[in-house]
């Protein structure tokens, strides 16, 4: 919107007159032009700006304090041109007023209701106060027979490079990368596979395990016990949870004292929705 064209621009030079004095006044109130009696002021230019996108940021005050005044003038010029409104638009308008006022008071209400506290107490139950499972690192070597597992080990017991017979013998996407699997934990590998792994130690080689894609020969390169990620990680994470939970308490809260009358919507086609006619004037 701030980028409309400026063919409106002489347009609003005509119509409205800037009122002298503005530096002496430092108000939202305070008074910058005036379109055909209707008075523009800093608050409106203030909450315009405010719900601009971040990428007017960089422009200097200068221009977008011209452009939003611009922008106002010209809306309100174009605005008064409607003096009698169609229904579909009155209502447009009540919808909008009370979703802007639903957000309002929803923000207020999740400000009381979701804290610095209430987060911290909701991070320590999730991850400070909890004890988390072990974490492996290991690699494997696959192959299709025991035969050829049982091969792999005893060349590994006699000095043979894991990494190295991966590479050469093993037929699992992770062969070419030296048989890695990298970090995983509780139930990320079939279950043959990590009830051996839950079983060795570091630096230790399995024997020849078996699932259902073939023999397996594995290491353990480390364990370790995940850290829990700092609040500030999952901060943003937390207080949506908190604020979904809260808000759907507001609302219930809020309804069962609210004096709500619905009619019998029996005799109602749902299909009256798609009606558009009976918003617009004839």
């Amino acid at each position: 919107m701030l980028n409309t064209t400026r063919i409106l621009s002489a347009i609003a030079i005509a119509y409205f007159t800037a009122i002298p004095g503005l530096a002496q006044d430092n108000s939202a109130d305070m008074i910058v032009a005036t379109v055909n009696g209707t008075e523009i002021t800093v608050g409106h230019m203030i909450v315009l700006r405010n719900n601009l996108p971040e990428q007017y940021d960089n422009l200097e005050d200068k221009v977008l304090f011209d452009g939003i005044l611009d922008q106002i003038v010209q809306q309100t010029i174009l605005a008064q041109t409607i003096t009698s409104p169609t229904k579909a638009t009155v209502i447009e308008m009540e919808n909008q007023n009370r979703a802007l006022l639903a957000g309002v008071a929803m923000t207020g209400l999740l400000e009381e209701a979701v804290t610095d506290e209430v987060i911290e107490a909701a991070y320590n139950e999730q991850y400070a106060d909890i004890e988390r499972p072990r974490e492996f690192n290991a690699s494997h070597i696959l192959v299709e027979t025991e035969e050829e597992a049982l091969a792999l080990v005893i060349e590994l017991e006699n000095g043979a490079d894991f990494a190295a017979l991966a590479s050469e013998h093993s037929t699992g996407p992770s062969g070419p990368n030296g048989g890695q699997l990298g970090w995983f934990g509780p139930g990320m590998m079939v279950a043959p596979f990590e009830q051996a792994v839950l079983e060795m130690e570091d630096g230790q080689v399995s024997p020849p395990v078996q699932t259902q894609f073939g023999w397996h020969v594995i290491i353990l390169n480390e364990t370790r016990i995940p850290s829990a990620p700092a609040i500030d990680e999952v901060r943003a994470e937390i207080a949506e949870e908190l604020q979904q939970a809260a808000l759907a308490k507001i609302v219930e809260s809020l309804t069962a004292s609210a004096d709500v009358s619905r009619v019998d919507l029996s005799e109602i086609d749902p299909a009256i929705l798609r009606d558009i006619d009976l918003v617009l004037d004839r």
